[in-house]
């Protein structure tokens, strides 16, 4: 059972802000220890699916094995966008039809103020702020993007998005570069670690016991389970694998993720040139693009600027590219320059990587591992897990304590998912439509028409946070 190295990572701007990061982490497991469940994974998921499982049975054991600390892993290295699922509806209502996918949808929004009310009914500080998510085109080729999603919600009567004008959409998003777009107003931004630190704290408070630098080695697939770590043993009733990207390397989930880098730049406090630009709003935005840039600006008037699909692994595994990439880190300020050109002299304080676990379809798989009625996973969040993965602990906690009802009996519960290609066929073939998806996109910014081939081969890659 691979899990995320333990080694001293670069450190994302958001873990660097939070204090008591850099204090000592909670202790690693060792000897032997026994649990009613075990959850592999300190994240949103596996953090959120611990606090269910107390909330619905406070005296289950729950023990949470993380490799690294808490909000270490895609927690506390992403962009901080806390989205819905109404721009994959088209998706959901072919995957599980329209009454279900409506369901699920509206849940999606829900949780969104489910956040906001939890962190302030525990005094976590994550900075929330609900201002919407702006859905833009930063070229002309990119207006419309956005048409089939919001048609779609505007024929069903979901007031989900507006339509803005260009000015409005150039003014909201602080540079005439952004030619058209619409606005979700249920959208938010977090600073995800202190989410994840707080989701950690709360965890503790509630009996929750955490072991930190300990990663699972390997699972025994029995009853009870084993999960062996450097150092100690585990024994547990019931597992929950909440470890995202690090979990395609099990054999009964090989190829349901193509694992790929977000990397992200993070600009110096510039108060000054926000009010400048008039991008005060505190929106979350992103283009139209594949390889999709995002952005927001934080509380302390900083920009967070980052890019997601430029890195590929191999075979599901986790280079040391994907914590820090200096090249990657270029090719995203220089999208940043595009898209801000008055702010090409804003220094640069620092950049980061982290791994993006995409399915098939853009959403989460969440289900029982093959034939083990004792061990269930939520994997596949394809960089839009803030939100979701709400969902995903309220499934796997009802999963997990063996209850019927909507959330255990939910369309993503052991849905049958698309695989990849296997390797070497699936690294060779996304290096290649990356290469044209990136000929594509540039031809497309400068003005130009791309290449067929590149448009053809663009449309293979794999689906991402919205459906056009």
């Amino acid at each position: 059972m691979p899990s995320p190295s333990p080694s001293t990572p670069h450190r994302s701007l958001w873990l660097r802000e939070i204090p008591d990061v850099f204090a000592p982490a909670a202790p690693a497991l060792e000897g032997e220890a026994r649990a009613d469940v075990a959850v592999i994974g300190g994240g949103y998921v596996g953090l959120w699916t611990a606090l269910f499982l107390k909330e619905r049975d406070p005296g289950c054991d729950v023990v949470v094995l993380e490799a690294d600390i808490c909000g270490g892993g895609a927690s506390g290295r992403n962009g901080g966008f806390v989205l819905s699922w109404w721009a994959k509806l088209a998706t959901l209502i072919h995957l599980f039809g329209r009454d279900d996918a409506l369901g699920l949808a509206r849940a999606s929004e829900t949780v969104i103020t489910e956040i906001r009310d939890f962190c302030l009914a525990s005094q976590i500080d994550a900075h929330f702020c609900q201002a919407g998510w702006l859905w833009t085109a930063t070229c002309p080729a990119h207006v419309g993007a956005w048409e089939k999603p919001v048609a779609l919600c505007e024929r069903l009567g979901i007031p989900a998005f507006e339509r803005l004008a260009p000015t409005d959409v150039a003014r909201r998003a602080g540079s005439p570069v952004h030619c058209a777009g619409v606005l979700e107003r249920c959208g938010a931004t977090v600073q995800p670690a202190a989410l994840a630190r707080g989701l950690r704290r709360v965890a503790l408070e509630r009996g929750v016991r955490i072991f930190e630098e300990t990663p699972v080695m390997r699972l025994d697939r029995a009853r009870p389970a084993v999960l062996h770590t450097p150092r100690g043993r585990l024994r547990a009733e019931r597992v929950v694998i909440a470890s995202n990207a690090w979990a395609g390397q099990l054999r009964e989930l090989r190829g349901a993720l193509a694992v790929v880098s977000s990397d992200i730049v993070a600009t110096a406090s510039i108060p000054a040139e926000l009010a400048a630009a008039g991008w005060t709003g505190g929106e979350a935005i992103t283009d139209s693009q594949q390889m999709i840039d995002y952005y927001r600006t934080t509380r302390d008037a900083r920009i967070v600027f980052g890019k997601g699909g430029w890195g590929i692994s191999f075979a599901g595994r986790i280079p040391a590219s994907f914590d820090r990439n200096p090249a990657r880190a270029r090719d995203v300020l220089a999208d940043f320059h595009r898209v801000y050109p008055a702010l090409r002299t804003v220094p640069i304080e620092t950049d980061w990587s982290g791994p993006i676990d995409r399915t098939a379809t853009g959403l989460p798989l969440l289900g029982r591992l093959g034939s083990c009625e004792n061990i269930f996973y939520g994997i596949g969040w394809s960089g839009n897990g803030v939100g979701p993965s709400v969902i995903g602990g309220k499934i796997l906690a009802s999963l997990a304590l063996g209850v019927k009802d909507d959330w255990s009996q939910c369309p993503l519960v052991d849905q049958k998912f698309k695989k990849f290609p296997p390797e070497p066929f699936f690294c060779l073939g996304a290096h290649l439509v990356r290469g044209a998806v990136r000929r594509k996109e540039r031809a497309e910014a400068s003005g130009c028409s791309p290449r067929r081939l590149d448009v053809a081969l663009a449309r293979l890659a794999p689906a991402g946070l919205e459906d056009h």
